[in-house]
């Protein structure tokens, strides 16, 4: 039965076929095989939860409220004003990269958004001071990843919602790994900039009179975090609700720069309803999977199978780790997601660990896996923005950040209050 799933996944992924068609299949084709009962006449049902599941409708504002910002030219001045803080380390304008790439993600709660968004801003750049082109481009790509860590996240609401995991508490959750993550990924950038000087580019000038004055720049991304984040820990809203009011106060900051048009909703909307349907019909295509999945029984085959192996359970946990960093090269961040997660989380919450840090330490693989050839979707989205060269340079440039990744991976499986702490304390 687990190698049956194993290799009808696999024949799906090599012929190309669209993720939320190919999940269906697989779940048909177990129907099929290993149930005396016809449960694929069961996806009618699971269709109209899915779609009707008032956690799953903060996906498509959260969308919408990372458009919006990606269309107000908001980034734009974010990552101006983010250039005067941060232009001084080792590495200059690289560390504004990863700096407006961590405000943006506290909105946005999606990589591709913040790696396109903030990428359209900061290539132009790179001959302007004389950067060494690779290494900057690595910024970019893995400066995106940190939206699906740092909330609000996308991902994360998908995970919770797969695994009946408290939204909010993962929210709390990723604040800290994402803040720790960016520090490395600019500690990363200054030891490559000392080991080799020239790839740091021209020093970027910045008087303290200009900072000041920069600083109003910077208000946005935090008023819409506060609202968003604020409103669940205050208890004046839900995770979905609070999702609404971040749309209310980015269309009232957009307003407030002049720069709502009928051309910019009609955009707004458009990308909006496009991301949407994509992340929708894969998830439509899961729950129908999960569902199949555990009526057949296929979770405590795999549970049987993996503990046959007589590993620990620090030894499972790096097992699926490895799982992860191999598939991630080969599937879509959020297909492998929803695809893996209702098999594997059940046998690590059964090892005794807490799902809310599987979680984290879930959206720390799919970071690495956006990043990671061939594959890796933010160096695509880096590419695209870049439109010229190879993407080799692309993919050689955020090679030191997968590296970075699995640093950031391997604290968190020897010090899993990294994630806790935080929820422990507020809870």
């Amino acid at each position: 039965m687990v190698w049956t799933a194993i290799v009808v996944l696999l024949a799906i992924l090599a012929l190309g076929i669209p993720v939320a068609a190919g999940l269906l299949v697989l779940g048909v084709v177990l129907d099929y095989a290993y149930s005396f009962l016809p449960l694929r006449l069961a996806i009618g049902e699971i269709t109209w939860s899915t779609s009707t599941n008032f956690i799953l409708f903060a996906i498509p504002l959260f969308i919408l409220l990372g458009e919006i910002l990606l269309r107000s030219g908001i980034a734009e001045r974010m990552y101006a004003a983010m250039t005067q803080w941060l232009s001084w380390l080792p590495g200059g304008l690289m560390h504004s990269n990863i700096g407006t790439c961590t405000l943006f993600a506290a909105v946005s709660g999606s990589s591709v958004a913040t790696a396109a968004t903030i990428g359209t801003v900061a290539v132009e750049q790179i001959g302007k001071y004389g950067y060494n082109e690779r290494l900057y481009l690595g910024t970019i790509a893995a400066g995106g990843t940190l939206g699906i860590l740092i909330p609000p996240s996308i991902p994360m609401i998908v995970y919770g919602a797969l695994t009946d995991t408290s939204i909010p508490q993962l929210y709390l959750a990723g604040i800290l790994p994402g803040a720790v993550l960016t520090l490395l990924f600019m500690l990363t950038v200054i030891i490559a900039c000392l080991a080799r000087p020239r790839w740091g580019g021209h020093k970027v000038e910045a008087s303290w009179q200009a900072r000041w004055r920069s600083l109003p720049d910077l208000a946005p991304p935090l008023l819409i975090f506060i609202v968003v984040i604020g409103s669940i820990y205050g208890g004046i809203a839900t995770p979905t609700e609070s999702a609404g009011l971040g749309v209310v106060a980015a269309f009232g900051l957009a307003a407030w720069r002049r720069r709502l048009s009928w051309a910019m909703l009609r955009d707004t909307f458009e990308g909006t309803m496009k991301t949407t349907a994509m992340i929708m019909a894969i998830l439509i295509a899961a729950y129908f999977v999960n569902f199949i999945i555990t009526s057949i029984g296929l979770s405590g085959k795999v549970m049987g199978y993996v503990t046959g192996f007589g590993l620990s359970p620090i030894g499972t946990i790096i097992v699926i780790v490895l799982f992860y960093l191999v598939l991630g090269m080969f599937m879509e961040s959020l297909s492998m997601l929803v695809a893996t997660v209702p098999i594997i989380t059940p046998l690590v919450t059964a090892l005794g660990f807490n799902p809310i840090w599987f979680g984290v330490l879930m959206m720390l693989l799919i970071e690495t896996a956006l990043i990671t050839p061939p594959v890796g979707f933010n160096l695509f989205v880096v590419q695209g923005v870049r439109s010229r060269g190879q993407i080799y340079d692309v993919i050689v440039g955020s090679a030191p950040f997968v590296l970075t990744l699995m640093v950031m991976i391997a604290l968190l499986i020897a010090f899993p209050q990294i994630a806790l702490w935080l929820p422990a304390r507020l809870s």
